[in-house]
């Protein structure tokens, strides 16, 4: 069970959550958490911040005054909200040819507006849609560059941060064009990136240090946690397509 299960199951338990059991930390969790935030006397963020974790814990049905039973310690995840949504995507591949994959088609019609009406095909690079989508998702009340579909118009999202964290979005400059992804760890020479449209898919894959443009972070995003993670280079294939 994912941290996103576990934490859907408890606000339903609590009676605060009717939506989807999907796993996915969109909207309707969001409002559960403030709900249950605001039942429970706590700060009303709609973060499941530790306060909030240990409170949801705790047997609904029990008697006020009587013994509390616990569920079993849960430990908040080390990374964002938005880098874990990434990560339930991970393998999910373009269509080559005429046909395309409904799931990224589907990101460009969430997001709306011009956007839904201009990306109409998978072969159109999707690194940027990907993080729109995920931004969007578990950030619903963040602002999104002017063009999402651009790459390094994600340089001037959010506020910049001075070295790479967990989940930092990072830019980078390729021949014609750019590429955005999310920060797992570093080696000597290259940055690992969860990103979309990687080599078609979303995957992790090492991008060349001296190619970085920006790094920025969501301004009602939880705050930056721990610093550079650093990584070997075995395991992780080097970026070769990007578009």
């Amino acid at each position: 069970m994912t941290f996103e299960e576990w934490l859907i199951s408890r606000l339903r338990a609590w009676g605060c959550y009717a939506g989807s059991m999907d796993g996915v930390h969109g909207r309707a969790v969001i409002e559960a958490l403030r709900l249950f935030q605001a039942s429970e006397k706590l700060p009303v963020t709609g973060v499941a911040d530790e306060a909030t974790v240990a409170a949801l814990r705790r047997d609904p049905g029990v008697r006020p005054g009587a013994l509390a039973i616990y569920e079993k310690q849960v430990p908040i995840p080390a990374e964002p909200v938005w880098m874990r949504e990434a990560r339930r995507f991970m393998g999910l591949r373009e269509i080559v040819g005429t046909k395309s994959n409904s799931t990224i088609m589907s990101w460009a019609k969430k997001l709306g507006g011009w956007i839904a009406s201009f990306y109409t095909d998978d072969d159109i690079p999707w690194c940027g849609l990907f993080i729109g989508n995920i931004i969007a998702t578990t950030l619903p009340r963040e602002l999104l560059p002017k063009n999402p579909l651009g790459a390094l118009e994600w340089g001037k999202f959010g506020k910049r941060l001075e070295a790479p964290v967990r989940g930092a979005i990072m830019t980078f400059v390729r021949p014609g064009g750019g590429h955005v992804g999310l920060y797992v760890g570093e080696d000597r020479r290259h940055y690992h990136i969860l990103g979309g449209n990687q080599s078609n898919s979303v995957s992790i894959t090492r991008i060349e240090k001296n190619r970085m443009a920006a790094i920025r972070w969501p301004k009602t995003g939880e705050p930056p946690k721990g610093g550079k993670v650093q990584l070997t280079a075995a395991g992780v294939p080097a970026s070769k397509n990007e578009a």
